[in-house]
């Protein structure tokens, strides 16, 4: 979700592990020459959400050692829900409540889908996501109380314990 943290604890994680670290926005920004609100705009969700999907599917084929922050609605593509799952996939859902997300993502500048009442926009995407994000998730840490630093800790112990066949 947005606020959760994703690109802070990864970029800790990946130092902590040794690994490169991919934001899927930033590769998104970086292969369209685009910010992520002016493809929403230019391209709609929509379009975005298929950009998204073959740039996670190359990051995976080409960084398949990397720590990868994903955006928050990656997981509504199927496609993109089977290379999550997949066993050589490490997942992990950094879970907030609603008002810690809410105080973390502020006036939701820059987040084309929280704009007009991050709240309220945030209440919508848990809905519409949470069972994904369980159905996908090897891991779920309850980050509300957690500073970065403790759940990128956590996140690498767990990976060290559970590493992948690569």
């Amino acid at each position: 979700m947005p606020g959760s943290g994703k690109t802070t604890v990864g970029e800790l994680v990946a130092l902590r592990r040794a690994r490169p670290f991919v934001d899927l926005d930033d590769a998104i920004e970086a292969s369209t020459g685009c910010t992520v609100p002016d493809l929403f705009h230019r391209v709609g969700e929509a379009g975005f959400r298929e950009l998204e999907a073959v740039v996670l599917a190359d990051t995976i084929a080409t960084e398949p050692r990397a720590v990868v922050a994903s955006g928050g609605g990656v997981v509504l593509s199927p496609d993109n829900r089977l290379l999550l799952a997949r066993p050589d996939v490490r997942t992990v859902w950094l879970r907030a409540a609603p008002a810690t997300l809410g105080r973390r993502v502020g006036a939701g500048h820059g987040r084309p889908l929280l704009e007009d009442d991050p709240i309220a926009g945030i209440n919508r995407l848990l809905t519409e996501r949470e069972s994904l994000y369980r159905e996908v998730a090897d891991l779920i840490v309850e980050v509300d109380d957690l500073g970065a630093g403790a759940v990128a800790d956590c996140l690498a112990d767990w990976l060290e314990k559970h590493r992948s066949v690569r």
